[in-house]
């Protein structure tokens, strides 16, 4: 009773086994010619041949329960029961959510990402074609596990990245068959130690601080020294580091799209807070570490006089990475430095689906994610990306304050759109990108880690204002 077929690709060692109960099944060897009428539209390639090798056939009445199962494991199934068991893990899953009003469909999105590298877990970056990257999985890991209650995970996430820790460095990315590491980033190693940081305003979890102490000391220490590609503290206290190394990191041959090298303005906020969170944790108080910060932060804000996205070259580009300057836990900015950042952002970058990259009165400025090529300079040149309104968000109530008048407000005119609209790329998730221009068409991956992360993570922390629940016991103990 039921059928079960297997296949085995060429040059693969994975053999994918299709379990169908109470089926009869038609074999077809042949091969179909599609088109993707989606890439056809973005201008990419879009032709494709699909191996078609039969059909399942189930006959039943109305209402009738049937299941399909798609396996590479060598266990014995019974799909009524793995459904309910399944069924049961997502009941959990709800249960765990801070607060019953965090949406239903983006909390069940946020564990399509959970995934497992070498028997810890880790976190996918996007559907349908990203790996697992460090900053990815750093910048998702409070609205994916923190905010869900998943702190096991959370755990196993940080231990899985600094498990590859180099020379101060936490990896980009993985090669996907090998396995190997690649380190080309200067933002995630500080990313890192920002979220033990919110680990530790969730759990308390210092036997996780002590066990990896060494670690976040490494970071801080080489990328005072100076470590590869070109990451090093300057004279002036502040990174200094080579192109392509920050978020925006598109290449073009051997160009990069938006170079930003040398000192780009976020790798200074998340260097202070860093530095700030190292001389909070400390556990021998020599307070080395708020020296560095201090230094820092009056030899920034002596340069920081016109907003520049980068300081070294004077790049006064209108991008949004000078948020984090405002959003992150320790600020070299004040209030009034904050309110003409958000000002200056919410006149120039702000659409209904997140922050654009440039601003639309740029020369550089792509307002439309469409061709082969253009799609890569548009990539960082406009395009809009959901995930940066999290940090925006809470930029404005850090500054404006967190009454509930203006958390309303928050939700009402920079969330509730996008919210509103979720399922245009993927059902119950989204997009990665959407177009600079209206009408804000989604792009890129359907469904993305950060994405769905920083709006779970500011619904939570900043509009319904559930915070950590140990997030006074550290802030009292930085004062």
């Amino acid at each position: 009773e039921g059928q079960e077929i297997r296949y085995k690709p060429n040059n693969n060692e994975s053999v994918i086994r299709i379990i169908a109960p109470l089926s009869s099944f038609s074999q077809d060897t042949g091969w179909r010619e599609i088109e993707y009428e989606v890439d056809r539209m973005r201008g990419d390639s879009f032709n494709d041949s699909l191996f078609a090798g039969g059909e399942f056939k189930i006959e039943g009445k109305d209402n009738m329960a049937f299941y399909i199962v798609l396996t590479v494991e060598h266990r014995e199934y019974d799909p009524a029961y793995e459904f309910e068991k399944e069924m049961r893990r997502r009941e959990v899953l709800l249960d765990k959510r801070v607060v019953s009003h965090l949406p239903l469909h983006l909390t069940l999105a946020s564990d399509s990402f959970i995934v497992m590298r070498n028997e810890l877990k880790s976190i996918i970056a996007g559907y349908h074609w990203f790996g697992d990257w460090g900053r990815d999985s750093l910048i998702s890991l409070p609205g994916l596990l923190l905010v869900t209650r998943r702190y096991e995970e959370a755990r196993e996430v940080l231990l899985n990245l600094v498990r590859y820790e180099s020379n101060g460095l936490i990896p980009n990315a993985f090669i996907d068959r090998s396995g190997d590491a690649i380190y080309n980033t200067v933002d995630a190693p500080l990313w890192f130690i920002d979220r033990v940081y919110q680990y530790l305003k969730y759990t308390n979890d210092i036997d996780f601080l002590m066990h990896i102490w060494e670690k976040m000391a490494s970071i801080v220490d080489n990328y005072i020294k100076g470590t590869y590609y070109g990451i090093k503290m300057d004279n002036d206290y502040l990174i200094s580091h080579d192109a392509g190394l920050t978020w925006m990191d598109v290449k073009l041959g051997d160009n990069f799209i938006t170079p930003r090298a040398r000192k780009a303005v976020e790798i200074q906020a998340l260097w202070y807070n860093a530095l700030r969170i190292m001389d909070l944790l400390s556990p021998d108080g020599e307070g080395k570490y708020r020296e560095i910060a201090d230094m820092a932060k009056e030899n920034f804000l002596s340069e920081y006089d016109k907003q520049y996205d980068v300081l070294d070259t004077r790049d006064c580009s209108c991008r949004p990475n000078k948020i984090f300057l405002v959003a992150l836990d320790f600020s070299m900015v004040d209030n009034t430095m904050g309110e003409k950042i958000i000002r200056d952002v919410e006149e120039r970058l702000l659409t209904p689906y997140g922050l654009r990259t440039l601003d639309r009165e740029n020369p550089l400025y792509k307002g439309k994610y469409l061709g082969e090529f253009n799609k890569d300079i548009a990539y960082h040149n406009g395009t809009v990306w959901p995930w940066l309104i999290g940090y925006f968000v809470r930029a404005f109530l850090k500054v404006k304050g967190y009454d509930e008048r203006l958390r309303i407000y928050a939700f009402e005119n920079y969330l509730k759109t996008l919210l509103s609209n979720l399922g245009e790329g993927c059902i119950g998730s989204i997009n990665e990108i959407f177009d600079g221009d209206e009408p804000y068409t989604p792009r890129g991956c359907i469904s993305q880690a950060w994405s769905v992360a920083e709006i779970l993570r500011t619904l939570a922390e900043d509009i319904l204002y559930i915070r950590p629940p140990y997030e006074k016991h550290f802030l009292n103990n930085a004062l």
